[in-house]
């Protein structure tokens, strides 16, 4: 079986915005990524995205541009990830989908897909839905977020290098 660090994309691999990260000139990959990307591969994980991206059913942009973010991610960091799986749809826009965060089911397709030990593979982004979609798959979480904040995360931090240290240790 493999091991996994499930990443949320906006707000983990790169900076968030409430316009959404769709095309380039909107895309910054935080400080510490790269790094605690690297020392999560050079341990042995598998690094797959589980990512929410309502823009599509909303109409703010297409599939191409998730992958376009996805590739610049890689292109930016030097390091791979082993795969990307996003929810396209909204409630309140298209249909409801189980694959949406807090819902647990892009991660429990990506668990089948590649044989995944969740008790030793983890959760990582920086909502609680992600740390309820994480916790209801199994996985042990770690939410970036600023000290203090409630969470039912097994730990917070502040940015994916603190995290991918937890991890590794």
């Amino acid at each position: 079986m493999n091991k996994c660090i499930f990443l949320d994309r906006d707000g983990v691999l790169n900076v968030d915005r409430v316009d959404y990260v769709y095309h380039l000139g909107h895309f910054v990959i935080p400080p510490g990524v790269k790094e605690g990307l690297q020392a999560l591969k050079d341990a042995g994980y598998l690094l797959i995205v589980i990512t929410n991206q309502s823009g599509i059913a909303k109409g703010v942009y297409k599939r191409e541009d998730v992958y376009l973010i996805h590739d610049a991610i890689q292109e930016g960091t030097g390091v791979k990830l082993d795969d990307i799986y996003f929810c396209p749809y909204h409630e309140n826009f298209d249909s409801h989908s189980l694959t949406r965060k807090p819902g647990s089911l892009m991660i429990e397709k990506a668990a089948a897909k590649y044989d995944i030990d969740m008790d030793a593979s983890w959760m990582v982004g920086d909502h609680e839905r992600d740390i309820t979609a994480g916790t209801r798959a199994g996985l042990r979480t770690i939410r970036l977020a600023p000290a203090g904040t409630e969470t039912k995360a097994t730990h917070l931090v502040d940015d994916l290098l603190a995290a991918s240290k937890i991890i590794v240790a």
